[in-house]
């Protein structure tokens, strides 16, 4: 019996040819896969998700992944790049999975609202599509890469086999390679936290002030259920997240001190696309 191979998409932030996405390439061909990629043309960190209005798209052909990727360098943004690659390039097939990364630097807690990786992943679930971001917690374009193929490849697989809740993306943080093993994968919520910021205002050589935003990363979670306490404890964290911002929370409190109606919930409309509900549990991510 002929079993077909599994179409997976690839996107980043970081751009085509930043050495996080050459190395997710190479893991999901690992997995016996179609490999299509669509990613932006230059780097495109913290653009959030952020899309191309009132100017010309362009996507060009780069086959920097070798004959057997179908690649393709776009001007836009992450999100711009699910988008063409599903509404254009692909041609009416639906990847049966879409991975963005690998990033350089973490996306862990608030970092994934300002996230391209995390964007592309997420604009995948808003189309249907089963959609995981990963991300490595070292900046700098020589981050070690050597040890995420072994996370990454079991995340695909689990995604691929069981299939990712509707509405959701995953959001994947590896920590940096150290002498410590990483204990494994570690289902978690987004820790709360902020960044304490600041604009350092310099001067150009010509004496003109422009300023330069700075500022230090700050945890006001304690949660051992945390993404940030799982990378601190050497675990890959895996964050499911979902598009719907709506704080369902905020909605009893409005009603009562605003004494504003709080209409019947009513049954949510399946996406286009559904995919699989089936959650992971502990024991598929040990």
């Amino acid at each position: 019996m002929t079993t077909s191979r599994p179409l997976i998409l690839v996107s980043n932030d970081d751009g085509i040819t930043a050495p996080g996405i050459r190395h997710l390439v190479e893991i999901v061909q690992g997995l016996g896969a179609e490999v299509v990629v669509v990613a932006p043309d230059s780097p495109q960190s913290g653009m959030g998700h952020a899309i191309t209005i009132g100017q010309a798209l362009r996507l060009t052909r780069n086959p920097v992944f070798g004959p057997d990727v179908d690649a393709y360098e776009c001007s836009g943004t992450p999100a711009d790049c699910v988008k063409i690659a599903k509404h254009y390039v692909l041609k009416g097939r639906n990847p049966d999975l879409v991975v963005s990364g690998i990033n350089h630097g973490s996306n862990a807690s608030v970092n994934v609202l300002y996230s391209g990786t995390m964007s592309a992943a997420i604009e995948a679930a808003i189309e249907g599509l089963p959609a995981v971001g990963f991300s490595l917690c070292e900046y700098g374009p020589n981050a070690d890469f050597s040890h995420v193929g072994e996370w990454v490849s079991q995340v695909c697989r689990h995604a691929l086999a069981h299939g990712i809740p509707a509405g959701t993306a995953l959001n994947v943080n590896i920590p940096k390679n150290s002498a410590t093993p990483i204990a494994g994968l570690r289902l978690a919520r987004q820790a709360r936290a902020k960044w304490q910021e600041e604009f350092d205002r310099r001067l150009d050589p010509y004496q003109r002030p422009y300023y330069w935003l700075v500022g230090s990363f700050l945890n006001l979670d304690h949660g051992t259920d945390t993404d940030e306490w799982a990378l601190a404890n050497n675990y890959v964290s895996v964050v499911p997240c979902q598009f719907d911002l709506t704080a369902h929370a905020g909605l009893s409190q409005l009603s009562t001190q605003w004494q504003l109606p709080l209409p019947e919930p009513t049954e949510v409309a399946a996406p286009p696309q559904p995919v699989p509900s089936q959650d992971y549990g502990v024991a598929n991510l040990g």
